[in-house]
């Protein structure tokens, strides 16, 4: 019997399990999970840390025990220290100290992304805070109890950042975000629209530090402030939420890696080492908006590459069909998404892009109830007219609007055709001349 090893059972290691064990009755599983839990869903973290959801129990959708029904054999708590390409074996040691071997025939690694640590004074400091990881979420939480804790500073104006910051001031802390950018989540949002979450944090009480880099993290033994090149402040605990990097050691340089480490895959989820697969935060994907390799960490990347990576371990040839980084968040009841390119990154990376705007209600005017202004930008290639992204923004769930565009950059569609897209017409939903199609037809 076919033999497969998984090493990383959260989101897209748990996805390839599924995958394998649910179609493949005749392939021996067999896993292996440094942590003591399995698939924490890591984006839900802020939600329980803000008291937004009731707890935890929600944010795992596997288990060692519902793996193992399925028929896997699962290392939990046992970290993978080598693993020899040629005799196809895998080398672990448990919590106990014991040496734990598995040989395989395919192997998929699955290692996930690990917080960037920045190389700065304090970063040891109790109440000093990285957030990935359920026990991490636990820590935070633990130390809410601590009365003492009243001012909280986010180093990070990325999602979980932002994010972070809404949960700390729902509880009732003094919240301050810094970030050595002007604004924030500027990765996925042109400054149209980081300006409205700008606002809307500042609106919402959080003190924004942007433009400032962080030197040092002050105190004895506890957090009693935060350095940066321009400010000193005072504070009781820091959240470093400065970025993730690949997990991706295993391997050394046996393996052909990206520009950041990552494991370079194909479109199958195949490394350069026969038999060999990598998917999730460790590995590359195929990127639609650039028609080229990146790395882009996120959950919906992770499933969709670990069902690919688990068929085509098992047998079956199957490709991916690639991503367009497609995202969203909600803070303080403003909701934006965005796929695809910025027409910053899109201006960066070489095309004659351009953005065509509209700002109006979801519904007509005379709907006066649950209807609320919508933000969109759509980026275009000007020679090839072929969208390359989109964003939106409103008070309103414009959330499903998003995955149309997704699928739009992925079949290459142009502005023009998507200007004369049959987009249908109820005032419940929307108004007859809707944004989507405003926008393309504003189109240059």
């Amino acid at each position: 019997m076919e033999r497969i090893v998984v090493v990383g059972t959260n989101h897209a290691g748990t996805a390839a399990l599924n995958t394998i064990l649910d179609n493949y009755s005749d392939k021996e599983v067999v896993a292996f999970d440094g942590n003591s839990n399995i698939s924490f869903l890591g984006c839900g973290m802020a939600l329980w840390i803000g008291k937004q959801i009731a707890g935890s129990e929600g944010l795992f959708y596997a288990s060692k025990e519902m793996l193992e029904e399925k028929g896997a054999l699962i290392h939990i708590e046992t970290l993978v220290e080598d693993i020899d390409f040629d005799k196809k074996v895998v080398y672990g040691v448990d919590k106990a100290g014991n040496k734990v071997e598995e040989a395989y025939d395919k192997l998929i690694l699955a290692t996930g992304s690990q917080p960037i640590v920045p190389r700065i004074e304090g970063v040891e400091l109790e109440n000093v805070q990285f957030v990935k990881l359920f026990q991490n979420a636990q820590d935070v939480i633990d130390n809410m109890e601590d009365k003492t804790i009243n001012n909280v500073t986010v180093v990070g104006a990325g999602y979980i950042g932002v994010e972070l910051a809404e949960a700390f001031k729902r509880l009732g802390k003094e919240v301050r975000l810094i970030d050595v950018s002007d604004t924030c989540l500027s990765t996925y949002y042109d400054t149209e629209f980081t300006d409205l979450m700008r606002t809307n944090l500042k609106d919402n009480g959080i003190e924004l530090a942007f433009t400032e880099t962080v030197e040092a993290i002050l105190g004895d033994d506890k957090v009693t402030g935060i350095k940066t090149d321009k400010n000193t402040y005072a504070t009781d605990m820091v959240i470093l939420a400065i970025g993730f990097r690949p997990n991706a050691a295993l391997g050394g340089d046996k393996i052909e890696r990206f520009v950041n480490n990552a494991y370079l895959v194909n479109k199958n989820q195949e490394t350069s080492i026969k038999d060999v697969f990598a998917i999730g935060d460790c590995a590359t994907v195929f990127d639609n908006s650039i028609q080229d390799v990146n790395y882009i960490a996120l959950a919906s990347n992770a499933v969709r590459s670990g069902i690919v990576g688990g068929h085509n371990a098992a047998g079956t040839s199957l490709e991916g069909a690639g991503v367009q980084g497609s995202n969203g968040i909600s803070i303080f009841d403003l909701n934006m998404v965005s796929t695809g390119m910025t027409l910053a990154k899109a201006l960066k990376n070489g095309y004659n892009a351009v953005a065509t705007d509209h700002k109006d209600l979801q519904k007509p005017g005379f709907m006066e109830n649950d209807n609320e202004e919508v933000l969109i930008r759509i980026v275009y290639d000007q020679d090839t007219r072929i969208v390359l992204g989109a964003q939106m923004a409103s008070k309103y769930d414009i959330s499903m609007g998003i995955h149309m565009f997704s699928l739009a950059i992925a079949k290459q569609v142009t502005i023009d055709e998507l200007a004369l897209l049959d987009l249908f017409f109820l005032p419940h939903f929307n108004q007859p001349f809707n944004y989507i199609t405003m926008a393309a037809l504003g189109s240059k």
